[in-house]
């Protein structure tokens, strides 16, 4: 079922390293007409593209679903769930507050002021996914960096028959503060353009199918997006003191997601890699999403075995996986040389689903080898940063010779005159 091969050489590692995404020039089509349509008729054809698309024909003024819903699911949900929803929010709460910035004021000898402003992002847009499955988890990964970030409204998107009774609660808990029922790159279109129902945003965050990922690419640059999410990954990198049933499982949980999903253990030791296939098949005949789990193992599984940990590492960020697990001896040392990795579980304690819930770190992360130069959501995403500059006289007069020189090279005469004028 999961193939295995040997490095180095690493170039055999090459055709299961992410490579040019590939454009669905079908899906690109349809989602350009669609976000034109939007752009152009706003609710009329949100509403006419929920109709043909999701079978549902809401009227706008139904679009929005009132508070009351939300706080009778909160009281709805199993309290053990509650429960479980509140400390996630705490927790990502309590982590995130630490990314703050508080921006820098640098007042100079002769007079001069040069700083930085940080305010947060006006109007955040939600897209939270309600088809195969609903996530609240997703919800509070995606919407409590925006709190903690000073966002002061948060609108949330859903398709119209996705809304479950914990997705609610969990919008209730995080801080989101409108929520309406329709999906779709229609949806994505409404909260770029703004609709007569839907107030435009200044940036879309949260994860969707291929629809709603080409709907945020085409918006991108008109609002900010927080990236092309990509299916889920999950190297594990472990030796000897590895168990093999716990290596097994952090693999079949990652592949259970979904037929694209990642699952790869790069390992030194060659008993592990022997019998890690036996200890995968155990796992399946009971679980109740088996061919998937089987389907994405076979295409995307890789057991890899390498000489050292330290070839293992060189495995690892030719890969930048999207989570990294490692399971051996001196795993934080190890960590230090991991170059591209959206994020690092240490230790046989730490599988990647206490990081999916309840860690603290959003669970928002570069996928597709973009951890070569991405980060996780964080607070960063939803403040914008503002340069502050002050001249003083004396400053203006000691930078006016180089800056006109500057100017004048090229070309711009009106800006060595601005300067001039002043002397």
């Amino acid at each position: 079922m999961i193939r295995q091969i040997a490095v180095p050489p690493f170039d055999l590692l090459a055709p299961y390293l992410p490579g040019p995404a590939r454009v669905d020039f079908e899906v690109q089509g349809q989602v350009a007409t669609i976000l034109r349509e939007v752009a152009a008729e706003g609710d009329a054809a949100v509403r006419r593209w929920t109709l043909a698309l999701d079978g549902v024909d809401l009227e706008p003024a139904d679009w929005l679903l009132p508070r009351a819903e939300w706080d009778a699911a909160l009281d709805r949900i199993d309290p053990e769930l509650r429960e479980a929803l509140e400390v996630a929010v705490d927790r990502v709460t309590a982590y995130h507050r630490r990314q703050r910035e508080r921006g820098f004021s640098l007042l100079e000898d002769d007079g001069t002021l040069l700083g930085m402003r940080v305010t947060p992002l006006e109007r955040v847009g939600l897209y939270v996914p309600g088809g195969k499955a609903a996530y609240p988890s997703s919800v509070i990964m995606n919407a409590v960096p925006a709190v903690v970030a000073g966002v002061e409204q948060i609108v949330a998107v859903t398709p119209p028959g996705g809304v479950t009774d914990a997705v609610l609660a969990a919008c209730r808990l995080a801080g989101v503060t409108q929520l309406y029922r329709i999906g779709g790159a229609q949806a994505v279109g409404a909260l770029a353009y703004g609709t007569r129902s839907l107030p435009r945003v200044d940036k879309v965050v949260g994860p969707g199918n291929k629809w709603v990922a080409e709907a945020k690419r085409q918006v991108s640059g008109l609002v900010g997006i927080d990236m092309i999410a990509g299916p889920t990954e999950l190297i594990v990198l472990a030796d000897a003191e590895a168990s093999p049933e716990q290596v097994a499982a952090d693999m079949v949980a990652q592949a259970e997601h979904d037929e694209d999903a990642t699952a790869w253990c790069v390992t030194s030791d060659a008993a592990l890699a022997d019998v890690l296939p036996a200890a995968i098949e155990e796992l399946l005949p009971l679980h109740p999403r088996a061919e998937v789990i089987r389907a994405a193992l076979s295409r995307q599984g890789l057991i890899v075995w390498v000489p050292t940990m330290q070839d293992g590492v060189d495995v690892v960020n030719r890969r930048a996986p999207e989570h990294l697990e490692i399971i051996a001896r001196d795993a934080e040392k190890l960590a230090e040389s991991v170059q591209h990795a959206g994020a690092i579980f240490l230790g046989q304690h730490t599988p990647t689903p206490v990081g999916d819930y309840l860690a603290g770190p959003s669970h928002v992360l570069p996928t597709g080898g973009t951890a070569r130069h991405a980060s996780p959501l964080g607070v960063y995403d939803f403040i914008r940063r503002t340069s502050i500059i002050h001249y003083s006289r004396d400053r203006l007069l000691n930078d006016a010779p180089s800056i006109i020189a500057l100017a004048e090279a090229e070309g711009l005469v009106g800006h060595a005159h601005a300067i001039r004028i002043r002397l």
